[in-house]
């Protein structure tokens, strides 16, 4: 599936990129609290992103 921009609100269990940081591969969004969001990345661990500064990529969408 193509990533896509995050239009849509981010919620967790998503998995997404961050485009700046391919080198952080794929990261599973653990929360969302405003435009806080926590995601967990295979090679760059938890890190805490503002989306309303940085925009992630949704590779799928919540497993759930």
């Amino acid at each position: 599936m193509p990533a896509r921009p995050a239009d849509e609100p981010l919620e967790p269990g998503q998995i997404v990129r961050l485009p700046g940081r391919p080198d952080w591969g794929d990261g599973q969004v653990q929360s969302v609290i405003g435009s806080r969001v926590t995601v967990n990345f295979e090679h760059g661990g938890k890190q805490l992103i503002q989306t309303d500064q940085v925009s992630l990529d949704i590779i799928s969408p919540d497993p759930g």
